[in-house]
């Protein structure tokens, strides 16, 4: 079986509609997305799970245009729909990445897949996102999420989820329920400021296009390091989306 990094992306959003096809350095933000996630050495494959609806065929004819490989399915139901693609491409582990997330971060993959290999955790995440929102200690700033886990664990959210929240985000189930899988964390070593490198407003994307303006390279992939270096040298940056920290909530995603 191979480890395979499956994306979610949709055109739809309520805050910045179309934003995985937003244009960074005339590239789309899927498109870094990729490019970063294939950086992966242990990755063996890269897919995007797409909803299979019209308002969404500018994102096949992305994946087309580009040579990236795709699964269409559900829109809403997101957890069938990575389901589906994880299926038709065999792979085993998983690795869930999410497309408002463009600085995900190829060292902190593999360390993840590092992490699941050792045979301790059927599921596995680096501690950033919904899961990670209560830690006082061990934290990654929003952006860096990245879940891996066993086809096992994801056919069996798959079958017995029923909540449409488990539904729509698919490890929900899994990480929800740690008495009946062995979940793990990925904990930073060091302590990070509470950051949005995550994209779901205007002002993230100002501020990840200005990364990339400063740090990307044709020939190679920047690292969180490299970010933080570059955000602590020049902290007028984070001025640009600092007042979302305090407004985002998972309180839909975490309530019982």
């Amino acid at each position: 079986m191979k480890t395979v990094a499956i994306i979610q992306a949709r055109m739809g959003s309520s805050r910045l509609p179309g934003k995985v096809l937003k244009q960074i350095l005339d590239r789309p933000m899927l498109w870094h997305i990729v490019r970063r996630v294939r950086a992966t050495p242990s990755v063996d494959q890269v897919i995007v799970a797409v909803p299979d609806d019209d308002a969404n065929q500018p994102l096949r004819e992305f994946c087309r245009d580009y040579g990236v490989a795709y699964f269409a399915g559900s829109e809403l139901d997101v957890l069938d729909r990575f389901y589906g693609a994880a299926g038709a491409h065999a792979g085993d582990p998983l690795l869930r990445i999410t497309a408002d997330c463009p600085l995900v971060d190829p060292e902190l993959i593999e360390k993840l897949i590092g992490l699941y290999r050792t045979g301790r955790y059927e599921y596995a995440a680096v501690a950033a996102g919904a899961d990670a929102e209560r830690l006082e200690h061990g934290r990654f700033p929003d952006g860096l999420d990245a879940e891996c886990f066993s086809f096992e664990c994801l056919e069996q959210a798959w079958r017995k989820a029923t909540d449409p929240r488990d539904r729509e985000h698919v490890t929900r189930y899994i990480w929800r329920q740690k008495d009946k899988f062995r979940c793990g964390k990925l904990f930073a070593e060091e302590e990070y400021p509470r950051l949005r490198l995550t994209v779901d407003h205007p002002q993230d994307f100002l501020l990840i296009s200005e990364i990339y303006e400063e740090l990307y390279d044709e020939s190679g992939v920047f690292k969180l390091s490299e970010v933080m270096d570059l955000l602590t040298r020049n902290p007028q940056l984070l001025k640009l989306n600092q007042h979302l920290i305090e407004a985002q909530n998972y309180r839909a995603v975490l309530e019982e």
